[in-house]
């Protein structure tokens, strides 16, 4: 199943409003749960078909350079559709929530901060992947 992408404003504020799911040194995900019944379906409006949602923010508060922004949606987006069949069917929306060091990655778009991007995206999609403690 391949994951969809969110692309309106509704559409992020939605998945915004709901709390941190998990967090890494420079990263959030906020997750909401999507359901066919009950009091989510008016939020749900903006998720007509089935399946996993994500969406990636990137703010240039913490990625001055377009080519370090492009990289970390890059990043964001290959890792979701490699886990997509995993995921369960909720809208995920990852947000950059702190700058990269400059001295530590002096080119915007090197291989060491693809790296360093790809592992910590990889840690908070291990969180969604991972059995809730109690089930068995």
């Amino acid at each position: 199943m391949q994951a969809r992408r969110l692309k309106t404003r509704e559409q992020f504020q939605v998945v915004l409003a709901c709390p941190p799911f998990a967090r890494t040194e420079h990263f959030v995900m906020h997750r909401m749960v999507l359901e066919a019944s009950g009091t989510q379906a008016v939020s749900q409006a903006p998720f007509a078909s089935e399946g996993p949602w994500i969406g990636a923010m990137v703010p240039k508060r913490w990625a001055r350079r377009a080519v370090t922004r492009n990289l970390i949606k890059r990043q964001i987006y290959s890792l979701a559709e490699q886990h997509a069949p995993a995921l369960p069917a909720h809208a995920y929306l990852v947000r950059l929530r702190s700058t990269f060091d400059r001295l530590q990655f002096t080119s915007p778009a090197s291989d060491v901060l693809r790296d360093a991007v790809r592992g910590e995206i990889e840690q908070l999609f291990s969180k969604v992947l991972r059995p809730a403690k109690g089930a068995a």
